[in-house]
């Protein structure tokens, strides 16, 4: 059995659970105000600066030159593109470039670019790719989902689920679906249940990260 076959039932009740998140459900029916997404927006800037930081990482620790090849592809397309796409997506809620540079990332942004970051500089090409996995097939499922019960009037949260329930981000999560197989194919039992660890930690991230954005998170000290 393939290593995300495995994963399958786990995947399915935390994608579940984030689709059931009303910063989701509103969302996805178009009645979501737009404090909370705004607010996402940012925060998802942020976050894109140490997810680059990720694929860097993914660069220097590959084992192929082939998966090399690729991560370096995904840095450079998350630098120069994916974060041009933000700024222009961040521009229809009246968010400014220097507003999002602007932007200090909230505690759960804070941990989880930490954990991403701490596990790919300290631990295996295997762990760095199952801690990658969940953002990719998280927000592909997601926003799948989504789609199959209509799309929202809101052009804005339309644009958002026809991105992430596309061909073109549904092929990324394919490949890295497929290279977490690969790699764990060859691993231990106990490398595997290593990537799990990452993969569901990960995945609660997730969970938070909109939950975060639902209640606009912010310290509460300092």
């Amino acid at each position: 059995m393939a290593f995300t076959d495995d994963l399958q039932s786990t995947a399915d009740d935390l994608w579940s659970a984030i689709v059931a998140h009303p910063m989701l459900s509103r969302l996805g029916d178009g009645t979501l105000e737009t404090a909370p997404f705004e607010y996402w927006v940012r925060q998802d800037y942020v976050y894109l600066v140490d997810y680059a930081r990720v694929f860097a990482h993914g660069a220097a620790s590959a084992p192929t030159l082939d998966h090399m090849g690729t991560f370096a592809e995904l840095l450079y397309e998350t630098i120069d593109t994916e974060m041009d796409l933000h700024r222009a997506y961040a521009a229809e809620f009246d968010i400014s470039e220097a507003e999002l540079e602007a932007t200090e990332p909230s505690p759960t942004t804070q941990a989880y670019t930490d954990f991403l970051v701490r596990t790919a500089a300290t631990g295996t090409f295997g762990g760095l790719v199952a801690a990658l996995l969940p953002c990719m097939w998280g927000f592909n499922e997601t926003a799948k989902r989504l789609e199959a019960d209509g799309m929202p009037d809101d052009e804005r949260y339309a644009e958002w689920i026809r991105t992430y329930a596309g061909e073109e981000f549904s092929e990324l999560t394919r490949w890295c679906m497929d290279l977490m197989d690969e790699v764990a194919a060859d691993a231990t039992a106990t490398d595997r249940e290593r990537y799990r660890d990452r993969f569901v930690t990960s995945a609660r991230y997730e969970y938070r990260f909109w939950d975060a954005a639902w209640n606009q998170e912010a310290w509460t000290v300092g």
